[in-house]
């Protein structure tokens, strides 16, 4: 089988004060996503302040291509929890390194969206924004093995440090 090479370009970039990756505290962060003027006008993001949520398409442009991981590790290198693929977990080191991640919708003011939330580093390449919609989101219950839920206990809590 052959697999399609895909070239991407980034729609804007991500600016907030966190200069180095970091796993947790992720809600008290505002970023600004400045969208590529050259490419789009205003009117391409016409109606997104109508959505409280957005989910971001964006690059892990910090990964550096020897450190990603195609087969099993421990989440966060930590032996007391299962080692697991790479596709059954979200950290950063991946085949692609494609995040994927909501946020909330602060404003939008001509080409620059401000969010809160959102688990980038300052400068990371936006690749797509879509708004988030709640009939996109799972329709029935959903599990998740207990590890990955002592991962989430603090990734989206409040009180990290705002520059790293």
């Amino acid at each position: 089988m052959d697999f399609a090479q895909v070239e991407l370009r980034a729609v804007g970039r991500a600016h907030n004060d966190i200069v180095t990756p970091r796993d947790d505290y992720w809600a008290d962060v505002r970023t600004e996503i400045a969208i590529d003027g050259r490419r789009f006008g205003a009117d391409a993001l016409a109606g997104l302040e109508d959505f409280s949520h957005l989910e971001v398409v964006f690059y892990f442009h910090l990964v550096n291509e020897s450190r990603i991981v195609s087969g099993a590790r421990h989440p966060r290198n930590r032996e007391d929890w299962p080692k697991v693929g790479i596709f059954a977990q979200r950290g950063k080191n991946r085949p692609n390194r494609i995040g994927v991640s909501r946020c909330r919708l602060l404003s939008v003011n001509e080409l620059t969206l401000t969010v809160a939330g959102l688990d980038v580093v300052d400068g990371t390449p936006i690749l797509d924004i879509k708004p988030w919609m709640q009939e996109f989101g799972p329709q029935e219950k959903t599990t998740q093995p207990d590890w990955s839920r002592e991962i989430m206990r603090v990734y989206y809590a409040a009180g990290g440090a705002s520059g790293d």
